[in-house]
């Protein structure tokens, strides 16, 4: 039996990292903070109090998701300031498909060793994309698990709490024949379709993290770690004075998949494909794995972050409206009735 007493830190914890760690994020949480939140970091949980005096009927609307192999890409660029971003994103903009305002966010990071001056920057852009959604960053847990992860590696969870009122939730049953779709321009990949753009590139292309993409005018890591574009403020605003019958917000799946989910019986959504400017990232892919059409379309959002479902005669003003808030939108289409059971999706050829 050895002399020598065995700490914490020598199995590979090092809680004065941790310590360290949570020094550094104060700031970044803080800028973060709305009016509702009642305490600081540091507490075993976060405290928020709902105003529920600007509510007839408050509906909490909550949401979790990851960052998925896109990861990967960080790691080999040993980029770390954006996943955040891309971690709030893919939480608030799912829960603002049914109107809801994102009122709180919480995070998992967990990793193998923690480094703090690393960690730091990782919650720099969670701090961020809460900034972008107007929402208050009041918790998280950090997790030290040595042999769990790959060196230099880590996961990242997210959680997200929002508000809207029992009348005003959208929920795609109001949708009928004659509605108009506005798709909302991405800022490239998002968060989905990674496992097959690695392949596409690294394996079909054989570049490197750093190489040029041809057509593109960048490296692989500044086309690929593009945050995921964050639509909170935009469609709070657009619902203040349009009247919007669904939104589907295009993730894991496409638009083949994502659409569906919003449209009610009997309703079919004719996409028309050269209605918007389709980023030059995706035929890449596409010419560099022969990839088939609906698979593309299965798999990446091809450009279009979020689908509107809208009233005809509304249709042109929020077009310009979204241009006013700076975003790129068109319209993409339009619904029509069918019989129960065919196809929710049509993607036209023009």
């Amino acid at each position: 039996m050895s002399d020598k007493r065995a700490t914490y830190k020598d199995a590979g914890v090092d809680i004065s990292a941790g310590n360290s760690f949570v020094n550094m994020i104060k700031p970044l949480v803080k800028a973060t903070s709305r009016p509702e939140v009642l305490a600081d970091i540091g507490g075993f949980g976060g405290l928020f109090s709902l105003d529920t005096s600007k509510y007839k009927n408050p509906v909490l609307v909550s949401g979790t998701d990851g960052v998925g192999t896109k990861l990967k890409l960080a790691f080999m660029a040993d980029r770390h300031d954006t996943v955040g971003i891309d971690l709030v994103a893919m939480c608030v903009n799912d829960i603002i498909v049914q109107g809801a305002e994102p009122l709180f966010f919480l995070d998992y990071l967990a990793t193998g060793k923690l480094l703090p001056e690393k960690a730091a920057e990782i919650v720099k852009g969670i701090a961020e994309g809460c900034k972008q959604a107007g929402c208050a960053l009041i918790g998280g847990e950090t997790a030290e698990m040595p042999g769990f992860y790959s060196e230099g590696e880590y996961d990242v969870a997210g959680f997200t709490v929002g508000v809207v009122d029992r009348d005003a939730i959208i929920d795609g049953s109001r949708i009928s024949a004659g509605d108009r779709l506005i798709g909302i321009a991405s800022s490239g990949l998002h968060s989905n379709g990674y496992s097959l753009a690695r392949k596409l590139i690294f394996d079909h292309m054989g570049l490197g993290i750093n190489s040029e993409l041809p057509g593109i005018g960048g490296t692989v890591a500044d086309a690929l770690l593009t945050p995921t574009r964050i639509y909170v403020r935009s469609i709070l605003s657009l619902l203040k004075d349009y009247s919007i019958n669904g939104i589907a917000h295009i993730t894991g799946g496409g638009l083949l998949e994502n659409v569906p989910r919003v449209l009610p019986k009997g309703c079919v959504a004719n996409i028309k494909l050269n209605s918007w400017e389709r980023p030059a990232l995706f035929d890449v892919m596409r010419d560099a794995g022969n990839v088939e059409r609906d698979e593309m379309y299965r798999t990446f959002n091809m450009g279009i972050g979020m689908v509107l479902a809208v009233p005809e005669n509304q249709g042109d003003d929020i077009i310009a409206s979204l241009v006013k808030l700076g975003e790129q939108a068109w319209s993409i289409g339009t619904i029509e009735s069918c019989p129960v059971g065919e196809e929710c999706v049509v993607l036209v050829e023009d």
